[in-house]
């Protein structure tokens, strides 16, 4: 099957203006992205899709692939979607243009359902917390699944509540097996060209998580478990902090 990764990647972006252009260690984070993309073993194509031509230029000047975009998509998951209908491939891989230090294993372990079994038609991640503060914190998006590995919600509520030791939350959080949602995704290339058609729902809304829409709708999303460390930048800070880890991880 042929499976194709998709980087959005904007230039105005309101918290961090810029930020596909920030420099890394003598490379742009774009190409951090695309690169450690690429090393990926079930991705056959990487597509940089933007609607900047100073994100183009940069991306063609290290050898990458780009797609020019409309500007007036309201979600990354548009902008995907717009990429996949001038494509052939079977599967499209959304991967943030914002996690520089993301694992190849890790959209491996995305796609590998979608290869393995026909019926699943959207996959994602996610990851174990460790922390109570992670689990409290509404910026971090939790999920549950059923026995299978299928999302039953996503939430930025702490879920799943434990009822008989929720005073007792520090002392017991590790019997909680909570997880936090890593924003990876997987598609099978027809059910991404219609997902922007799909109305908003109620629950998407409220909780401002668009990933509710496709179970809203009754779509099924199969959610991969991994162990990879992730890392994103939404913030000076967080540029800071990945600058460091690759400096030391290169030593």
């Amino acid at each position: 099957m042929r499976v194709t990764a998709v980087i959005p990647a904007r230039y105005a972006s309101t918290r961090f203006p810029g930020k596909p252009l920030v420099d890394i260690l003598g490379k742009p984070m774009i190409q951090w992205v695309y690169e450690r993309t690429a090393l990926s073993t079930t991705v056959d194509r990487v597509i940089v899709a933007t609607d900047d031509e100073r994100i183009a230029a940069v991306v063609r000047g290290f050898g990458g692939e780009v797609c020019m975009t409309r500007s007036d998509h309201p979600t990354g998951t548009d902008r995907l979607a717009e990429v996949a209908a001038g494509i052939e491939t079977d599967l499209v891989v959304n991967v943030q243009g914002d996690e520089p230090l993301i694992a190849p294993a890790m959209i491996d372990a995305a796609v590998a359902p979608l290869l393995a079994d026909a019926s699943i038609v959207m996959g994602t991640l996610k990851t174990a917390i460790t922390s109570v503060e992670e689990y409290l914190n509404p910026n971090v998006v939790k999920v549950v699944t059923d026995c299978r590995g299928f999302a039953l919600y996503f939430s930025r509520a702490p879920i799943p509540h434990p009822r008989d030791f929720a005073d007792a939350l520090a002392e017991r959080f590790a019997e909680v097996g909570a997880f936090k949602h890593i924003g990876l995704y997987v598609y099978r290339r027809q059910f991404l060209l219609g997902y922007p058609h799909l109305p908003a729902t109620p629950l998407e809304n409220l909780e401002k998580l668009e990933q509710l829409r496709a179970l809203e709708q009754g779509c099924r999303i199969m959610v991969a478990e991994t162990a990879a460390p992730s890392q994103g930048v939404d913030t000076p800070e967080d540029l800071e902090k990945v600058r460091s880890l690759l400096r030391t991880s290169q030593g």
